[in-house]
């Protein structure tokens, strides 16, 4: 029976143990600034086996830097104990949603979820906060004065004499976004499907910046394409220089990301025609001509004679596309055309549209009728709230066609700057739509409403309280929407695959972020073994007002169980996904654990305190011996 470590790894201490791994002779002690004897790597010995040239000091080379990125390196890799309590009275439909809403810092809650859900989400949409410098809210205790700074970036040289003049580049500015984006992302990544891809929202201030970072944290092979989203349609005569009419969405993959076909448009199917009655249907030309010259590509330069007007035609600009044997089949399948009159001087060649592609490949430029736009994004909002509750929002319709580019039904989508949970909205609007079950991950920190703001006026406290309701009404929205269609559809209508919506889930678990679970003793028993004083307060190394499904989404996190795992209870007893996972953590005598064998779960974990005597305790494992001796046994 195994302890469970109730807390994120420590991605240093992996890495240091691949190193040590494939380098042990690399491996060596020092002492740390407390004077204690600490594991390292030997620099020079690792140069040595690697057998490369290896950069050190202040030797020339590209690289991208700010002042402290190491230690957002090292925030990002290092571990947390933390744990996400649920909350059923906010949620909906708790029992049966498939759908997430996580309140609290983001960075840590993306800790949690790495090793449940490492290379589960398909796609990851974020509208990070723009550097306008302004206070952050997310600052991870980068906070500094420019003094300090000033002194650590080097802008001062010894003398004390400024060595930057251009004060309106300060530093500061694009560094605390820096190390407040750099730890998600990293974190974020390992989230990511092989095939996933991500979508970032970002305006000029900090799209090279950005781009630079994804390079380093996806890799410059994986950058997928910036996007120019027209996020307004008119221009306003009140600002100095140039209207900002669009904004850029960074997509970069995790590694081999393909994108779905968008669904053909009407313009596009305009272009094809059967000006003479072809029996195959319509079709448009395409000229037999090439972008290559005569002298680029002399192979594609043969005489063709015109049927119709016996001409012989040499290439003269342009050689052929094709060779003289493909354009030999092409007369034989009678797809050339010289056109209406029969006196072209280039022939084409017709292609049909029911040989045409399925789907149209997407373009990075998303015009306003295409993707929506701020004023339909504000729209939206007041319809579910009668009231501008919100300044940013996305409209639901930009979501909706990165939805339809990269995902599918059962594909988890993420967003872990949630806001006003437009990505929530438009995954439940895309699965009313097409009948698919993709389902949503939400991540807000309960950033508190400006008390002189709307939202404050209408009585929310902070941004999750407006996610969570608009997620609410936007989900009855639809389902009323669904019902109104089902009534006039008969069975064999896609939307009936609903059944009025039943199956359509609009639902979502709320779970928040806290301290962990345990008490300190769990996790440093030795520091308290030195502590003279009574030991009553410890005989239990739970938290006192932790319950017991408090216990189980923590244990759910340790095992790697998605949180949105379906959960029943008997009495004292929790099922997760039938008999996955059996948890009891009240009372535990031999009869339960006679019964909850017997069962064969893949997982039993109870709680350390919980047995009733020193009896059950030690008749557990021959019980488990007994019935299932396969199933992993774990307390806490």
């Amino acid at each position: 029976m195994d302890k469970l470590k109730m807390h994120t790894p420590s991605l240093t201490e992996a890495n240091f143990a691949a190193l040590a791994a494939l380098f042990p002779n690399a491996v060596t002690e020092t002492i740390d600034e407390n004077g204690a004897v600490v594991r390292a790597i030997d620099k020079d010995v690792l140069t040595q086996e690697i057998n490369v040239h290896v950069i050190e000091g202040r030797e020339e080379r590209y690289q991208f830097t700010w002042p402290d990125k190491r230690k957002s390196v090292l925030l990002a890799n290092a571990p947390i104990a933390a744990a996400l309590r649920p909350c059923r009275e906010e949620s909906v439909d708790f029992g049966n949603t498939e759908n997430l809403y996580i309140e609290g810092d983001n960075l840590d809650v993306l800790k949690l979820l790495r090793e449940t859900y490492l290379n589960r989400v398909k796609m990851i949409y974020i509208d990070p906060p723009y550097n306008t410098g302004n206070d952050f809210v997310y600052e991870d205790d980068f906070s500094e004065s420019a003094a300090e700074y000033a002194e650590r970036s080097g802008d001062y040289d010894e003398q004390g004499n400024r060595l930057v003049k251009n004060l309106d580049s300060n530093g500061r500015f694009h560094t605390d976004w820096l190390n407040m984006i750099y730890p998600r992302l990293r974190v974020a990544r390992d989230l990511l499907t092989e095939d996933g891809v991500i979508f970032i929202s970002i305006d000029d201030n900090e799209v090279e910046n950005l781009k630079k970072v994804c390079n380093e944290v996806f890799g410059s092979g994986n950058f997928v394409t910036c996007i120019e989203w027209q996020k307004r349609y008119t221009r306003s005569n009140n600002t100095d220089g140039f209207t900002n009419v669009t904004e850029h969405i960074i997509v970069y993959s995790k590694n081999e990301f393909m994108p779905n076909l968008m669904a053909r448009t009407e313009e596009a199917d305009a272009r094809y025609s059967n000006p003479d009655n072809d029996s195959r249907g319509a079709w448009k030309a395409m000229p037999f001509s090439s972008q290559a010259s005569p002298q680029q590509r002399p192979n594609l330069c043969y005489e063709i004679t015109n049927p119709f007007t016996g001409e012989v035609i040499t290439p003269k600009q342009k050689a052929w596309r094709s060779s003289k044997e493909v354009f030999e089949q092409y007369v034989r399948d009678d797809v050339v055309w010289w056109g209406k009159e029969g006196n072209a001087t280039v022939p084409s060649i017709k292609r049909f549209l029911s040989e045409a592609r399925e789907g149209m490949t997407p373009i990075n430029f998303w015009d306003y009728e295409f993707a929506g736009n701020t004023d339909d994004a504000n729209r939206e909002v007041k319809e579910l709230f009668t009231s501008k509750v919100f300044d940013t929002p996305k409209p639901v319709l930009l979501l909706k066609r990165m939805l339809e580019i990269a995902t599918k039904s059962g594909d988890i989508i993420l967003d872990f700057f949630s806001g006003s949970a437009t990505t929530a909205h438009a995954v439940m609007q895309l699965n009313a739509e097409d009948g698919s079950k993709r389902k949503f991950i939400m991540v807000q920190l309960p950033e508190v409403c400006d008390e002189k703001s709307e939202a404050a006026k209408a009585g929310y406290k902070n941004i999750c309280e407006i996610g969570k309701e608009r997620i609410r009404r936007a989900g009855a929205k639809i389902l009323g929407e669904l019902t109104a269609k089902n009534a006039k559809k008969d069975e064999s209508d896609s939307f009936s695959r609903f059944s009025c919506g039943s199956r359509l889930d609009t639902g979502f678990r709320v779970l928040k972020l806290d301290s962990t679970n345990m008490k300190d003793v769990y996790y440093t028993p030795d520091e308290y073994a030195q502590i003279n004083f009574s030991f009553d307060g410890l005989a239990d190394n739970i938290k006192e007002d932790r319950t017991g499904e408090d216990l189980l989404f923590q244990v759910m996190l340790d095992l790697g169980i998605p949180l949105s795992a379906k959960i029943t209870q008997d009495g004292d007893v929790y099922y997760v996904n039938d008999n996955y996972l059996i948890a009891c953590f009240k009372r535990v005598d031999t009869n339960l654990i006679t019964e909850i064998a017997k069962q064969k779960p893949y997982y039993a974990v109870f709680r350390d305190s919980s047995f009733v005597s020193d009896s059950a305790l030690v008749n557990f494992e021959q019980v488990f011996n007994t019935y299932s001796p396969n199933t992993i046994r774990k307390v806490l």
